[in-house]
């Protein structure tokens, strides 16, 4: 695993990476999320706003049903959500409705992340960090339009 660490920010990410690299293959703008409680992985999900024809089946909402239900609550305020691209201003109002604990984000989302609008969009308890592999996640979005707009 060369480096990575069990429970650590950057393995989680690579968690979400795995599955915005599912959402590429599938011919989705790829972007994967996943939502830990504990140290541990409760639920996985990527875009998939083609296949259920849903503008609303981001990533985050999809991931943020799966934790619920895993969890029998609709709060996630012990959850961290990993997500591949900043979230954007319907998520992020999701994420604020269920109280999640921590949102850590890759790549900045500069049209329509949440943050040109301010963090007040969050639960006021929600922490953020961000950055982590901004790079890699960013490549895999820039590769996946280049290649739709050719």
């Amino acid at each position: 695993m060369s480096g990575l660490t069990v429970f650590s920010d950057e393995y989680f990410m690579n968690q979400a990476f795995k599955e915005a690299e599912k959402a590429y293959q599938e011919g989705e703008v790829p972007v994967g999320a996943v939502v830990v409680c504990n140290n541990q992985i409760i639920a996985r999900a990527h875009n998939q706003t083609e296949l259920l024809h849903d503008v609303t089946a981001h990533a985050e909402i999809i991931a943020m049903t799966a934790a619920s239900q895993h969890l029998g609550s609709k709060y996630l305020t012990e959850c961290t959500l990993y997500v591949t691209l900043e979230p954007c201003v319907m998520c992020a109002g999701a994420l604020s409705w269920g109280q999640l604990g921590k949102l850590v984000y890759a790549a900045e989302d500069e049209k329509r992340g949440f943050e040109r609008f301010g963090r007040a969009l969050l639960h006021p308890k929600t922490k953020v960090e961000f950055g982590i592999l901004r790079e890699k996640c960013s490549a895999l979005i820039s590769d996946f339009f280049k290649v739709r707009r050719n």
